[in-house]
């Protein structure tokens, strides 16, 4: 899951084994000067939660544990924060031991030892994914209560910790603990991983209404739980009055649940098979920070559903309920009443792995203005101003692009701008900046929203070189970025920073471009057969001892490419633009004609079709077949 070489930040340069080793020699427990056990630590306001004492566990209960029988979605109910979302994200963490394991690590070593009280130092470490790094978090045990009961996040069992240390130094990544009140479920699912998260639109997918796309969303689901993805729901406020209020069929608005299971449930053999008439019935498990306030539709607890079958018959299928805040319904009846999910993937990095893989690309960018800050498409002066980056992806395949800004939680929550990205295919040798929207095809945007991250997965797209142009909503907004790009093979991401090409210092006397030529090769037809299927056409365009092929199209004389290249020309005069048509074979390719582009008038997207030579000088008009060709060309190099 890319986890095996990843390297981990220390947090304010603080060391776990060493600090641990001082208190240690010292004779003491560790007091974090970093996040001092006191109220500004809590809030940036004078007592808001009231009277708080800091105590460390042994001084609320006896035993105290940092798991009991292990971690689960019920070690975690929320506290006086409003928080529901950083709660329902660590109800998820605890259903995936491959994840929690990297974000509690050497967990043993840090569980308390009665047979070894000398190891006890009141000093934890937990680790973060933060904008690119996995980060390091130590803090001490003190933890802030009222009448010796945890204020925040706390478990069921009175003596495990887990969770409420958890928090504690989630608050310390962000100055204290007010500033995790209010928050988005991608972003502490993204701060658990390293993943990519999604959130998903239910309403728009129109699931409840669509079999079909109620069909896909839940095979999905199930196959993202497989792979230890993390995912959340909730039903969105759209009211100041709605928050938190609850719907006549118990579940709670502006709220985040976890999901904790999603599987299709085995009706044969119990009473449920008569009820529901069908062999399999598809459902959800989620779960209530809150720890309370259940469904009570199908399947919740008392329902008539339940009481068609019988305790051993319901163990027997896999449904269960307590009075945890956790429960099941239906899919149909998740897809009814749920309007969002958020879906966080650990995208699979690893070079040993036998699943499929992805590379992944990752540069760190800001917006700065007014030269890199130009505001979404709309602003169409501008928008070429902000950012670019290219890609390649290799065959055809689909990619998966994430753009995280890095703001920063305040007691006003977390400030974010307003952020999107568009994705445009561009030349095959693309090098500079594009100056031109129109000149490139787009392929995807995003929408604009004023989350920490956007996603976006798309494709299949054909093989060719792509240039994504991350951006504010409005022009000289400046934040920094994480931008991170998956595809199956090496994409070779990489910052577009030059204008147009520059005389190397070395070279102060040799000949700087003078013209620009972009030509694409729109199509061709009647090309000259080489089997019964056809041809396997490819375009070679060269100009000044630089060569640009085109992908392939298999079994046709009249093939569409749509690729392009551009050229810095120093001899335009001399030196032509060269189009040669090959057919594709295993041992030798075969040559169907050529173009040869003479003029050096400038153009403006000008479309030309075009007779093919052979491949002598004296040879014209021989070959077979029409080239359609599009081209844009200038003296002034910053045109394209």
């Amino acid at each position: 899951m890319g986890f095996l070489f990843d390297s981990v930040k220390k947090y304010k340069g603080q060391d776990y084994h060493a600090l641990k080793k001082e208190t240690k020699k010292k004779g003491m427990l560790f007091i974090d000067s970093e996040f001092p056990p006191d109220d500004r630590s809590l809030s940036s306001t004078p007592d808001k939660f009231g009277n708080v004492v800091w105590k460390r566990p042994k001084q609320i209960c006896d035993n105290p544990q940092l798991f009991v029988e292990g971690a689960s979605a019920g070690d975690v109910t929320q506290g006086r924060l409003g928080n529901c979302w950083f709660v329902a994200a660590s109800s998820c963490l605890a259903s995936v031991k491959v994840i929690w394991h990297k974000v509690i690590p050497d967990y043993k070593s840090q569980e308390w030892n009665p047979q070894k009280p000398d190891d006890y130092q009141g000093i934890f470490r937990f680790q973060f994914w933060r904008f690119g790094q996995w980060t390091e978090v130590v803090i001490d045990d003190l933890l802030p209560t009222i009448n010796d009961q945890l204020v925040f996040i706390h478990s069921q069992s009175r003596n495990e910790f887990w969770s409420a240390l958890l928090e504690k130094a989630y608050a310390k990544l962000f100055g204290n603990y007010e500033a995790l009140d209010g928050g988005e479920l991608s972003e502490a699912l993204e701060d658990f991983t390293g993943g990519v998260a999604d959130t998903l639109d239910l309403l728009k997918m129109q699931v409840s209404e669509k079999v079909e796309e109620r069909i896909a969303l839940f095979a999905r689901m199930q196959k993202e739980m497989d792979r230890h993805s993390l995912m959340a729901a909730s039903i969105p406020a759209t009211s100041a009055e709605e928050m938190e209020a609850t719907t006549n069929v118990g579940l709670v608005k502006g709220h985040a649940y976890g999901i904790t299971a999603v599987k299709n449930v085995h009706l044969e053999g119990s009473g449920l098979f008569r009820f529901f008439n069908r062999e399999k019935l598809p459902m959800i498990r989620l779960r209530n920070p809150w720890g309370r306030c259940e469904w009570k539709g199908a399947f919740s607890d008392g329902s008539p559903e339940w009481q068609k079958i019988t305790k051993s018959d319901r163990q027997k299928v896999g449904l269960t309920f307590e009075e945890d805040g956790e429960f099941w319904m239906t899919f149909e009846d998740f897809c009814r009443h749920f309007h969002q999910t958020a879906l966080c993937r650990v995208v699979n990095t690893s070079l040993l792995s036998l699943k499929k893989t992805w590379s992944e690309g990752a540069v760190h960018g800001a917006w700065r203005g007014p030269d890199r800050a130009g505001g979404c498409p709309n602003h169409k002066d501008t928008f070429l101003k902000n950012p670019q980056y290219f890609f390649d992806v290799e065959d055809d395949d689909e990619f998966m692009i994430q753009l995280m800004q890095k703001s920063r939680r305040n007691k006003d929550g977390c400030m974010n701008k307003t952020i999107g990205f568009t994705v445009l295919k561009v030349e095959l040798n693309r090098r500079y900046r594009l100056h031109d929207v129109g000149l490139q095809e787009k392929v995807t945007s995003t929408v604009y929203r004023d989350s920490r991250s956007i996603f976006l997965r798309h494709g299949p797209v054909k093989k060719g070189r792509y240039v994504v142009v991350p951006s504010t909503f409005d022009p000289n907004q400046e934040t920094q970025f994480l931008l991170r790009i998956f595809t199956s093979a090496a994409n070779n991401l990489t910052e577009l920073t030059e204008e147009a090409p520059r005389r190397p210092w070395w070279k102060c006397c040799g000949k700087k471009p003078s013209m620009v030529t972009q030509v694409k090769v729109i199509r061709a037809a009647g090309l000259e057969k080489q089997d019964s299927q056809g041809a396997d056409p490819y375009c070679v365009v060269s100009c000044e001892g630089e060569r640009v092929t085109t992908h392939v199209v298999n079994n046709t004389v009249n093939p569409e490419w749509g690729d392009s290249a551009v050229f810095y020309r120093k001899r335009p005069v001399k030196c032509p633009v060269k189009i040669q048509i090959w057919n594709s074979n295993v041992i030798r390719d075969t040559y169907l004609g050529k173009h040869v582009f003479m003029s050096t008038d400038d153009f403006y997207n000008q479309t030309f079709e075009v007779s093919l030579s052979g491949r002598k000088k004296d040879v014209a008009a021989n070959r077979p077949g029409k080239l359609v060709l599009q081209v844009t060309q200038s003296r002034h190099l910053t045109v394209v």
